[in-house]
């Protein structure tokens, strides 16, 4: 199998992985019918529930198109064994890649020893990486991460990551601590590249936090000599955050996208998640303005419409307010 990371344009820039956004729906939606992002990446899948009774509630998040590769299944969890089984079924299902959770600082998370705070646990870190690459076989295995749980130690964590030859890594410009209010810091991510060049020449260093769009991305990447970065928020206040020609793009645009979404929904998720679920996607599509971003074609109902469309129960009904 040839490894995708070899083969992306230098510099690219991903899709994050994010709970309750990168699901298929919105995957898809991206891939066919949105700016297609140089990577995409699933929303985090736990490898406990993926080996045990809750296998046939979690599997559908590893549901995926060939129009949405090259596709990264992100996992997290505690068991070293579990990530190797799941590894397994990942390399079983066609995947591009796994990408290993290091980094998500949500507290409840945090609380059981779990992403993030696998900063500070390098014994149980070195297990889930082994783990990992032994149940992928030769399929490219990654990590995302951040500089520290609490405090910046990111001279002596990327030097660890890198010490596994990894495919690529993914840095995070806060702590785990620091919040999103907080400017993510570049500079510190920058720090990673002489670490690499010495420890590990083949591993690709991502950065993120901050990046709006495609073209920020790629600004940011040659100023901080990285091989790519990844938009994760920045799709959430732009859905063509990935056009690489800075398009206009009106509301009946995203009218018709956000059409598309909840028919797919309808389709796939309606047994898996909540309705819920789709109000962030809500916010995303119908905007009154686009400040400093490339959709600028606002209008004065989109307030009413976004609040109206916050309201309703269903898709059916969503739709016929669109």
């Amino acid at each position: 199998m040839t490894n995708f990371w070899k083969k992306l344009p230098r510099p690219f820039v991903a899709l994050a992985p994010m709970e309750d956004v990168t699901d298929y729906v919105f995957r898809e939606i991206v891939a066919r019918y949105l700016p297609k992002p140089d990577i995409i990446f699933t929303e985090f899948t736990n490898v406990e529930a993926l080996n045990s009774e809750g296998f046939e509630k979690t599997i559908y998040r590893f549901k995926f198109s060939k129009k949405q590769r090259p596709i990264v299944a992100q996992i997290w969890g505690l068991k070293p064994e579990n990530y190797y089984k799941t590894a397994k079924l990942i390399n079983n299902l066609g995947f591009d890649g796994i990408d290993i959770n290091m980094g998500c600082p949500d507290k409840a998370v945090v609380k059981i020893g779990a992403c993030s705070a696998l900063i500070n646990n390098p014994t149980l870190a070195n297990e889930i990486i082994l783990a990992t690459k032994e149940g992928a076989n030769n399929l490219p295995v990654s990590v995302k991460t951040r500089l520290g749980l609490k405090d910046d130690i990111t001279r002596k964590w990327i030097t660890f990551l890198l010490e596994h030859n990894l495919d690529a890594i993914t840095i995070h410009g806060r702590t785990a601590k620091q919040s999103s209010d907080t400017p993510a810091n570049w500079d510190k991510i920058q720090q990673s590249v002489g670490l690499r060049d010495t420890i590990s020449p083949n591993t690709l260093l991502v950065g993120n936090g901050g990046v709006k769009n495609y073209n920020n991305g790629i600004d940011w990447t040659k100023k901080y000599n990285l091989d790519g970065a990844m938009i994760a928020t920045g799709i959430l206040s732009n859905p063509w955050a990935f056009d690489k020609s800075d398009k206009k793009s009106s509301l009946e645009d995203n009218k018709k996208i956000l059409t598309k979404h909840l028919n797919l929904y309808r389709k796939t998720e309606e047994s898996n998640k909540s309705y819920n679920v789709l109000k962030k996607f809500f916010k995303m599509y119908i905007r009154g303005s686009w400040p400093n971003q490339n959709l600028i074609n606002g209008f004065d109902g989109a307030s009413k419409l976004r609040n109206q469309l916050m309201q309703t129960k269903s898709v059916d009904e969503a739709l016929k307010l669109l």
